[in-house]
């Protein structure tokens, strides 16, 4: 199975798939664990129960990464075509769940840009101000505090706004992709890999 990055478009599609094979080995082995220890020693105090027991600790973490991954709302192959056709050379990244203390937001794509963030959501029952609001104080947190932050949930909308910042990358020359690659370890990360690291 061929890897997908974080932000890269089928991150969650494939993510799925890794979280729900890794939680039914996890499980197999877990089980048959303590299967082992009850068939040799015919109870269930032995060592086989401890390691056992120790091994529903990452069975349970990856559970609970397959419920978020099966629950969250990915880019949809139609909506990515149309965005690619107005991407011009903008870095897009896809598939973000942003994680909040008591609400996930489902962003489908995003972009960055000379001072912008600019983002689409399909998810209906998304509160666009509140996602704008948490992301706002994300950025902020690692020193851009001065940014614009826009989250749409109509993707002809964002796909204008696309139009817009890629006439603006135009006009001022910026590459996006030679920024995030220029990006030197142990500084502070570009507002892309911000936006990134607060994403599932």
């Amino acid at each position: 199975m061929k890897r997908v990055y974080k932000g890269d478009f089928g991150y969650i599609k494939h993510g799925r798939k890794v979280a729900v094979i890794r939680t039914v080995v996890c499980l197999a082995i877990t089980v048959g664990i303590f299967l082992v220890g009850l068939l040799i020693h015919h109870s269930q105090k032995s060592v086989f129960s401890i390691i056992a027991a120790l091994g529903c600790l990452p069975t349970g973490w990856s559970a609970v990464n397959m419920i978020m991954l099966l629950k969250a709302k990915e880019c949809s192959d139609s909506d990515h075509k149309t965005i690619l056709e107005h991407a011009g050379s903008l870095l897009i990244h896809y598939d973000h769940i942003i994680t909040s203390y008591d609400k996930n937001f489902y962003v489908n794509a995003s972009t960055v840009l000379d001072k912008n963030i600019c983002c689409y959501s399909a998810d209906k029952n998304l509160d666009t101000l509140d996602c704008e609001k948490h992301i706002k104080k994300m950025v902020a947190a690692s020193g851009y505090s001065s940014y614009s932050i826009k989250v749409f949930d109509d993707l002809g909308k964002f796909c204008d706004r696309l139009d817009q910042l890629e006439k603006l990358r135009a006009d001022k020359n910026i590459d996006p992709f030679k920024i995030e690659d220029d990006w030197v370890p142990g500084t502070v990360q570009t507002p892309a890999a911000v936006l990134l690291s607060i994403s599932l």
